[in-house]
């Protein structure tokens, strides 16, 4: 693509001069040049002029008889007292008219051009501000073009998503081979929509396909659409797919597609007039114009697929909806190879292992927790990452930064170290409950003063009521410790109600397990992609009042239950308890080992009660 001219300051300069130049040059060559004011008196002395024309500045006498090739003479004007005067000395005089053209042109030219300039500067640092570019191409689309391998990123780099890697290369053998699909008569999908949760790979799979089909590649978020001027949306909207059909076979991938195409009548009070339903309406209309036979594919990336246009998702436009998920745990190990190509691992790691460790981790996460590992190695000066590294940088992503800094009284520390061994034994304690991986009292995060991580035997899709309850039990272990021991609470369960309260609110008002109220839904579905919070969610049906108050007492029921199932536990326990509290408070922190060995005295005072 040619760069276009840009016009500066130094080129108008440059013409102004040219200008400036012909016009002395022309002046030159047309007039009749000018003779001494004298000898123009000597003339009409001798009787030489038969007719004067006088004008402001000068005087021209037309010659009875031809002198040579002179027909007139011109002189400038000179004031009659001062001639009169000069005569008496008898010495040629004349007078200099002086050009004012570049002192008057100047006069009028410069200030127009630096106002002119001050008005351009203005505006480009305007519209730098506002991050719109020159004013000239504010309607043109930003998209960034990639030509076959520009992105470095290929297959070969995407691992986890097996699925939707497939959906892709189908789309890429397409835009390669399109006579082989076609002989059937069958056509590619005009648009193909990729749907996950956040860091799971969609931009990923998007620059996968530009480097593996070898097509031009245009890429752009959906927030470029839309400016402050209503119009330009739906103008880069029309340049965008003017460019790709004139370099078809191509692919257009819109990331943040949410941002683009939000549901007409979201907001009513706007009506039809907001910029983007207009840049949404020119999207419709250029997906339904364009021909898929020409190779033109649009790929589009979202994590909010519940708040899109249903326009954007009928048949004809974005025909094929891909799920991007995250991964289980074949799909974390395959990911995590990926990431430690370039990583000195110790001989003796296991990957599954850290797999295991990391249920509900997208590949982005994954991507940061192999990096975290790698400068904890570093920083203990070792020669290869172990699987201890990868704890650490799991408790760091998951829990935060240790605080060593915070020092807690002894009273503090004993609270939490009861409370963290509370959440432990209720979870050995129980059955077909997670592993416990580790404990510890030092303070972590903005909050925490202790934790404990548990590790999933496999990944769940599924959960039971009895499972729930049990989950809940784990959650209030710590405030049943703390309660059981010193015979009074501390702030320091708040999140575990709040975590075990979301739960109970879940089982009654979401997934119908209070036999009570019914197999009814009393709550709104909440996003699957994102994690927000219940706060923020949409309102769901209008409850009377009794129905609000039979919930909150079925949802108090459960977590209660849940409380003094986990009290029952401790204290049949309680010597147990008192061991890992001890060894919490001397050690700060257990690992597996240390876990299992309060396992089995776990088992053998089962077994003595029995």
């Amino acid at each position: 693509m040619q760069n276009k001219p840009t016009w500066t300051f130094a080129y108008w300069f440059i013409a102004l001069l040219l200008l400036v130049t012909f016009q002395d040059l022309w002046r030159s060559t047309t007039q009749v040049e000018a003779v001494p004011y004298s000898e123009f008196e000597k003339a009409l002395q001798d009787g030489r002029v038969a007719q004067v024309t006088i004008s402001d500045q000068r005087i021209t006498g037309q010659l009875k008889t031809p002198e040579g090739r002179k027909t007139a003479l011109v002189a400038n004007r000179v004031e009659p007292e001062l001639a009169e005067r000069l005569e008496r000395w008898e010495v040629p005089y004349t007078r200099v008219v002086q050009s004012t053209l570049l002192r008057d042109l100047m006069s009028w030219v410069l200030p127009a051009l630096l106002f002119f300039g001050l008005w351009v500067f203005l505006l480009r640092r305007f519209a730098g501000q506002q991050g719109m570019g020159s004013f000239m191409s504010i309607g043109k689309s930003k998209a960034k073009v990639y030509i076959q391998t520009d992105t470095g990123v290929t297959f070969a780099d995407v691992a986890g998503v097996d699925e939707a890697r497939q959906e892709l290369e189908e789309v890429v053998d397409f835009l390669r081979h399109p006579l082989e699909y076609g002989r059937l008569g069958a056509h590619i999908p005009k648009g193909v929509l990729l749907v996950g949760p956040p860091g799971t790979g969609k931009t990923l799979l998007a620059k996968a396909v530009a480097g593996e089909a070898k097509v031009p590649f245009f890429s752009i978020s959906g927030s470029e659409f839309v400016e402050m001027f209503v119009g330009v949306g739906a103008a880069r909207v029309r340049d965008l797919f003017e460019q790709a059909r004139a370099r078809a076979p191509a692919i257009i991938f819109i990331d943040e597609l949410d941002a683009l195409g939000r549901a007409r009548g979201a907001f009513p009070g706007l009506g039809g007039h907001d910029e983007k339903e207009q840049t949404l309406n020119q999207l419709l209309a250029e997906m339904d114009g364009f021909d898929a036979s020409v190779g033109l594919i649009i790929l589009a990336a979202t994590n909010r697929p519940e708040i899109l246009d249903p326009a954007l998702l009928r048949a004809g436009r974005f025909d094929r909806q891909v799920l991007v998920d995250r991964p289980d745990k074949k799909g974390r190990l395959d990911i995590l190879r990926v990431h430690v190509r370039k990583v000195k691992l110790d001989p003796a790691l296991q990957l599954d292992e850290v797999a295991a460790l990391t249920p509900g981790f997208t590949g982005a996460d994954l991507a940061n927790l192999v990096n975290e590992a790698t400068l904890a190695a570093t920083r203990r000066k070792a020669d290869h990452v172990t699987l201890a590294d990868f704890t650490v940088a799991v408790e760091r992503i998951v829990a935060g930064l240790e605080r060593r800094n915070r020092v807690l009284n002894p009273e503090e520390r004993k609270t939490v170290a009861y409370h963290e061994m509370g959440h432990a034994l209720v979870a050995l304690a129980l059955p077909s409950g997670d592993a416990v991986h580790k404990v510890s009292i030092i303070p972590r995060g903005i909050g925490a003063l202790g934790y404990t991580i548990q590790r999933p035997t496999e990944d769940r899709y599924l959960m039971t009521r009895k499972e729930l309850e049990r989950k809940i039990a784990v959650l209030l272990g710590g405030r049943a410790a703390e309660k059981l021991v010193f015979g009074e609470l501390s702030t320091g369960a708040a999140d575990d109600l709040a975590k075990a309260s979301d739960i109970a609110r879940d089982m009654v008002s979401r997934y119908g397990m209070d036999e009570g109220l019914g197999y009814v839904a009393l709550e709104a579905q909440r996003s699957t992609m994102l994690d927000v919070p219940a706060a923020l969610q949409q309102s769901g049906p209008v409850l009377s009042e009794r129905t609000r108050q039979r919930v909150d007492e079925a949802i108090r029921t459960i977590v209660m239950a849940a409380f003094e199932h986990a009290t029952t536990v401790l204290d049949n326990n309680r010597a147990v308890l008192e061991r890992g509290a001890q060894a919490l408070l001397a050690q700060e922190t257990l690992d597996e080992r240390s876990i299992s060995e309060l396992k089995a005295d776990l088992q053998r005072d089962q077994v003595d009660r029995r």
